[in-house]
């Protein structure tokens, strides 16, 4: 017996209970007990690689559906390339620092501004290892595998000493410098952004159309009645206009109307337009001049009398809106800032940190919150008759994507990472690349292609500080020799160390400077962006640890990552080796309620994953990840988990009834030889080793859904549907070690043991108690080797004849049918059922070399010539013709078949004659006793 119980007649008497929320609690200390991930991995040991490199979620609150569909993904993937001949370790890690964990201690009443920044920290620190233990435990319970013992944490000493060394080598290449230019800059955070860390939604804000008066026409322009009518959908940002913006190509036109006598300067194409929207009427055109006619005009200020406006040309003014003349502030938008520098203007940013306009801006601004102040700069246009129009333009804009809350452009100093010196190298690694799906390169190439400098300094202070000394001239001081001795320091001590010790203190002893004459240094008190912590982290983990390796072979995150952790890895990556990070990128789709919306706890719609698992189990959840189509935004419900549940418990009962009748199947004893299996089983054989191959290349291609939809197939049509539905007639009735019985088992087995280790990866705490009723070799199915497809002699003509003969059955199906719906039969053992069959049809069920009417589950079978089909049967293609009548005789008892034989035998009066021999054979006792199923 290898079977670790038995069964009575396929009845079982072993209790295999689903009751999932407890028996995988049980299963996961059974698998920690036994540390059966370590033995996997030294299994694996010397195998050839596939490193799955985790993205580490952000250490704050409980995990969400979105969560649970990205480990889950992960660990089907690391779990089925570690039973394929693959080492594959899964480490797990978390991005430790950061503004939300701040925001968090501030909202528990601690005032960072009121301690020392080390005490602090302290306090981020165990805030943040307090939701890594948390996290850590919803992990497990989802049953994903991993060194959950040893995570790379984005604050451990080592991984942000390997993070400063990727800085070093970048400043080395001369990628790191410091500048000052408008950058994202959140006031609800006081600290700049990068383009990853903000989200766009749809605003409303008040566009004003205004004049602006020429003082210096440069003899283009009438400079005592001429106006340039400018746009802005910002007037808080007037104090800081410095100029006007045109396009040389665009005509420009001077008009005038009836109700006015200023002249006004406009895009020729625009003045209808223009004209309409301030009510202006009969214009009349006084001439038209090129936009590089206006070049270096000057106008007047509207608000400020010492201050003149100087008109520049710029490749960024479009006619879809506006007058083709851009208000332009260079201290408040990339593009200000470009041609501002480009014509020498200064760069005026009145606005402070947490977003009040400052003494700059002038006495009726000063103090006023910059959205406040686009009343103020209205009401002042309005006051010098300038303002031709106010209307509410919706647009989009950037938010912070942490705090929700508008950011603006602010030109301050800050630390760069240069993406344009490299960005052709990038833009090179990405073909390196294999995107699932496909489209996922076009766009981490357009990202690439259109993105900014990166700013990586952040005003926090739970952080990695940028390792930057200052001279005392104020030049920054970046060397090999300084990096160094840093990334060494905090390797030892942690990045702490660079708050508690003094400038002096952190450098190399004996380190000068030529700008530091007296050997005084200051050092930078910014921290480095978050996408800098993870963006390292194929330094700080793949190369770090000597069972991962870099690149890794896998990224797989949510598709918000494509300008996140995709991005930032791959812009230092590049950077510091030349190289991609990853072999291969995965992406998926948002998690969404049922109804297509955001999950969001305000909103009441969110579903955590362990509501789901204290009432239906993980492996629903697990089964649920497989079953979505994940490349694509997916939808969460109660319902749909319900849904599976049904899938589930449809994979489970078939599984059991495998195995319920291998209880006295010994596979080394009873084994039939493929050659010698009868004809249906073989065909079975076939195809269980497609399946096989089929599902092997959807798990090497991350195609989950495919797995689902293969598997769900295979279960309900090849196996439920047909396979076991004729074998009780064998199963049950025949002799124990009958040859049609052992060789049903025998695939029945192989059918099994290949299901459990498929299904490993997806539903390994089913598996696994299926398992341990085998004496397999191992004594985890996570131990064992996925199975591979076998090579069936003749296996195409099986296939061939046998689907051939699964056409007619349908047809016999269908027949049957309708005798049951017209009360001949109650169920299928109740027919007698003729086949008129041509000669082709003939030659076919010979050819199967099986009895076809127990394939066809009916009682009774005759086969004609199909010529001698009566009119009322029912024809099908000219192939075969079809009648149903009820059976003659009783019902076996123990068949369940009508036969005329019933009581053939004396000893068994209930019996037909096979089942009664059957019942001798077996169990010669009951002969004169009267059988008990």
């Amino acid at each position: 017996m290898r079977i670790k119980d038995t069964l009575n007649l396929g009845k079982t008497k072993f209790k295999m209970r689903g009751n999932l929320p407890v028996k995988e609690v049980e299963r996961q200390k059974a698998w920690e007990d036994n540390q059966v991930y370590q033995l996997r991995q030294k299994l694996n040991e010397g195998k050839p690689t596939f490193i799955l490199h985790d993205g580490p979620p952000y250490a704050n609150g409980d995990i969400h559906m979105g969560h649970a569909l990205n480990k889950i993904s992960k660990d089907i993937i690391t779990r089925y390339k570690s039973m394929s001949g693959y080492r594959s370790p899964y480490v797990p890690g978390w991005d430790t620092h950061g503004l939300p964990i701040e925001q968090q201690l501030t909202k528990q009443g601690y005032d960072r501004k009121k301690m020392s920044t080390v005490e602090f920290r302290q306090l981020c620190r165990d805030y943040a290892l307090e939701q890594v233990n948390r996290q850590r435990e919803e992990f497990k319970r989802l049953g994903v595998a991993g060194e959950w013992d040893n995570p790379y944490l984005t604050l451990k000493p080592e991984f942000e000493a390997q993070e400063i060394r990727v800085f070093g080598e970048m400043a080395k290449k001369g990628l790191i410098y410091k500048g000052k230019k408008p950058v994202f800059w959140s006031w609800s955070s006081e600290s700049a952004m990068a383009e990853a860390e903000v989200e766009y939604h749809d605003v409303t804000s008040p566009s004003a159309f205004y004049g602006e008066k020429v003082v210096d026409g440069k003899g283009v322009l009438d400079n005592d009645n001429t106006y340039l009518v400018v746009w802005t959908t910002t007037p808080w940002t007037i104090p800081a206009s410095e100029g006007i913006t045109v396009d040389a190509k665009f005509d420009y036109s001077v008009v005038k109307h009836d109700d006015d006598t200023r002249e006004f300067v406009i895009a020729t194409e625009l003045v209808n337009d223009a004209a309409e929207r301030f009510g202006w009427s009969h214009v009349e055109t006084v001439k038209t001049v090129k936009g590089a006619e206006l070049d270096r005009v000057l106008c007047q200020h509207p608000f400020y009398e010492d201050r003149k406006l100087v008109t520049m040309l710029g490749d960024f003014v479009t006619l879809e809106a506006g007058t083709g003349l851009v208000h332009t502030a260079p201290g408040f938008g990339a593009d200000d800032f470009e041609v501002g520098m480009k014509y020498g203007l200064d760069i005026l940013v009145p606005v402070d940190d947490k977003g009040y306009m400052t003494e700059e801006a002038g006495d009726d601004f000063k103090g006023v919150f910059y959205d406040d102040a686009n009343q103020i700069s209205l009401d002042k246009l309005k006051e010098q008759n300038l303002l031709l129009a106010y209307m509410p333009y919706e647009h989009s804009y950037p938010f912070d994507w942490r705090t929700k809350k508008p950011v603006i452009f602010r030109a301050t100093p800050q630390w760069f990472a240069s993406v344009d010196k490299i960005r052709d190298q990038i833009l090179n690694a990405i073909d390196t690349v294999e995107f699932f799906p496909g489209w996922g390169k076009k766009r981490l190439y357009n990202m690439i292609r259109d993105r900014g400098d990166w700013v990586i300094s952040r005003q926090r202070v739970w952080g990695v500080p940028l390792p930057i000394f200052y001279g005392e001239d104020g030049e920054a001081i970046i060397t090999p020799e300084t990096i160094a001795h840093v990334a060494d320091l905090f390797e030892k001590n942690g990045s702490d160390v660079w708050f508690a010790r003094d400038a002096k203190d952190l450098l190399p002893e004996g380190f000068t400077s030529e700008h530091s004459p007296n050997g005084e240094f200051t050092k930078e008190t910014d921290i480095m962006d978050v996408w800098f912590d993870s963006g390292s982290s194929h330094q700080g983990v793949l190369a770090e640890r000597d069972n991962l390796e870099y690149p890794a072979d896998l990224y797989l995150e949510g598709s918000d990552q494509y300008r996140g952790w995709f991005n930032s890895s791959l812009i230092t990556s590049v950077a510091y080796s030349g190289q991609a990070p990853y072999k291969q990128v995965l992406s998926q789709g948002f998690t969404l309620d049922g109804q297509g919306h955001k999950m969001s706890k305000s909103l009441g719609n969110t579903i955590a994953p362990q509501e789901v698992i204290d009432k239906m189990g993980a492996e629903i959840i697990r089964l649920w990840v497989a079953s979505v189509d994940s490349s694509a935004d997916v939808r969460v419900s109660m319902e749909a988990f319900v849904k599976i549940s049904d899938s589930y418990k449809k994979l489970r009962n078939t599984l059991r009834y495998l195995l319920a009748n291998l209880s006295d199947f010994d596979p080394k004893a009873n084994t039939v030889a493929d050659d010698d299996l009868e004809s249906a089983d073989q065909f079975m054989l076939v195809k269980l080793n497609k399946f096989v191959g089929e599902i092997e290349a959807d798990y090497d291609g991350f195609d989950f859904l495919n797995i689902y939809k293969r598997l769900m197939n295979f279960v309900i049509t090849d196996l439920s549907a047909f396979y076991l539905d004729f074998a009780k007639d064998l199963l049950y009735i025949d002799s124990a070690d009958s040859h049609t019985r052992r060789s049903m088992q025998t695939v029945f087995y192989k059918t099994l043991v290949s299901l459990l280790k498929l299904l490993t990866p997806i539903l390994p705490h089913t598996t696994e108690e299926i398992w341990s009723f085998l004496e397999e070799p191992e004594d985890f199915v996570q131990l064992a080797e996925m199975p591979k497809p076998v090579k069936i002699a003749n296996a195409d003509d099986i296939e061939s004849k046998w689907n051939q003969f699964m056409k007619l059955r349908g047809h016999v199906l269908k027949v049957l049918e309708e005798a049951r719906d017209e009360k001949v039969i109650g169920k299928s053992l109740d027919a007698s059922l003729t086949v008129y069959a041509s000669e082709g049809t003939k030659r076919l069920f010979d050819s199967l070399d099986t009895d076809v009417r127990l394939i066809l589950m009916v009682s009774e079978l005759q086969v004609k010539d199909l010529a001698d089909a009566p009119a009322d049967a029912e024809n099908f293609n000219d192939e075969i013709a079809l009648t149903v009548t009820h059976a003659p005789g009783e019902v076996c008892e123990r068949c369940r078949l009508t036969k005329t034989d019933i009581g053939a035998d004396s000893d068994y009066p209930e019996f037909c004659a096979r089942c009664a021999a059957i019942v001798r054979q077996d169990f010669p006792e009951t002969a004169t006793e009267g059988f008990e199923e």
